[in-house]
């Protein structure tokens, strides 16, 4: 034990002693210099489509922007980490030290940003978290700013939504890590608290998941309904193995957290999807004119992909970034994450605050249902039913 405690000490101290030669190394930047954001998401591997919505909303903020700031260009440097830890902690380090980038951004996983914390606390560079929601996250490190949303956040509009509709009896379902053990607890609080009842817990590991044995033991259980996360990608497999496992011709209602019926993913999930209620705090179908623009000049830009709520996450952590950078006339460091405390504004999804104390999201968290929309060209969407406004994460609500 002693060991390990020196070790991660000199490892800490070496990362530490990096950045200060890479502080004396590279100096202050040229005014000519171009201001650097470093952005690793997973391009490739099992949640590539969580980074092709990243990269996507990313490119589009950029376009709209000018890409200037206090008369330098804003360069953003994309890197691919497969959704694999040690390959974001690395690539995190070498934007940090060798592109000497402002910002890091981007995260597609909690693993992938608890990586990387600790170089942005050592380097005092800002770090915003786009997609990654388990609540812990920004108490990793001080330089931390979600953009995003937490699970725990988004999860209570659907526990309260099930005991007002007189759901009594669930099984939860969700994937053994971070955010599903957040999903677990978050919904099982809220909704025995409503004076429902959960008859079971099952968690599926992360690792090659397959739903179909344990969709079984829920539908033995024969349940009001069954509660579900999974993270984002995954959501189709999920709906497919649902069907066929006959849970919803049993009877057992399927309540979710918006990860499973993702809008990248819906259409293609069909009519098993129809009638799921979920809580999120972004549908592509959001009435707003702020989110109507962004989906047409999203799907514009994109060959008609439609957005999703990584999309939105990361097209306002953009907005965060350049408008904190707009402040600090470029400077990077303690000032702009001072400037990107307390930032208010319109998003696609609704009004929007970083937390100047917590440094995290306040959103409007809705409840949906999937439905064919007719005036949308008979696809399938996410309409929003009812509305909880500025919700905190309940672990730092107080």
């Amino acid at each position: 034990m002693t060991r390990d405690i020196d070790a991660s000490r000199r490892a800490t101290l070496k990362l530490a002693a990096t950045f200060a030669a890479a502080t004396l190394l590279f100096g202050a930047a040229r005014a000519d210099e171009p201001i650097r954001i470093g952005l690793v998401i997973p391009m490739t591997g099992p949640f590539a489509s969580t980074g092709r919505q990243v990269d996507a909303a990313v490119k589009l903020f950029m376009a709209q922007s000018g890409g200037t700031v206090a008369g330098r260009k804003v360069e953003v440097i994309l890197k691919d980490d497969a959704g694999v830890a040690d390959t974001t902690r690395r690539e995190a380090q070498e934007l940090v030290v060798n592109d000497k980038v402002t910002v890091l951004a981007g995260f597609g996983l909690t693993p992938l940003a608890f990586a990387t914390a600790p170089i942005a606390t050592q380097s005092k560079t800002p770090m915003v978290v786009m997609c990654a929601a388990t609540s812990v996250i920004t108490e990793r490190s001080p330089y931390i700013v979600r953009s995003g949303f937490t699970v725990p956040q988004i999860t209570l509009g659907i526990a309260d939504w099930s005991t007002k509709n007189k759901i009594r009896k669930v099984v939860t379902l969700v994937s053994d890590y971070g955010p599903g053990i957040d999903a677990e607890r978050t919904f099982t609080e809220r909704f025995t608290a409503g004076g429902g009842t959960v008859t079971s817990a099952l968690r599926v590991p992360m690792a090659n998941p397959d739903f179909a044995p344990f969709l079984q033991r829920v539908r033995d259980a024969q349940p009001d309904a069954v509660f579900v996360f999974v993270p984002s990608g995954l959501g189709g497999s999920f709906m497919k193995q649902f069907s066929e496992r006959g849970l919803g011709k049993a009877g057992i209602r399927l309540l979710a957290t918006g990860d499973v019926v993702d809008d990248d993913l819906l259409n293609d999930m069909g009519d098993a999807a129809l009638g799921v209620v979920s809580s999120h705090h972004y549908s592509a179908a959001h009435a707003s004119a702020v989110n109507k623009k962004f989906v047409e000049d999203f799907e514009k830009a994109n060959n008609g992909m439609r957005p999703n709520f990584h999309a939105v996450g990361a097209y306002d952590g953009m907005r965060v970034i350049l408008e904190a950078l707009k402040a600090t006339k470029g400077a990077g460091g303690d000032a702009l994450l001072a400037a990107m405390k307390g930032q208010s504004f319109e998003s696609p999804r609704g009004p929007v605050t970083i937390d100047p104390q917590t440094r995290e999201v306040v959103q409007n968290v809705y409840t949906r249902r999937v439905e064919r929309v007719p005036a949308m060209g008979n696809q399938l969407f996410n309409v929003e039913i009812d509305t909880m406004a500025a919700v905190k994460d309940p672990g730092k609500a107080k």
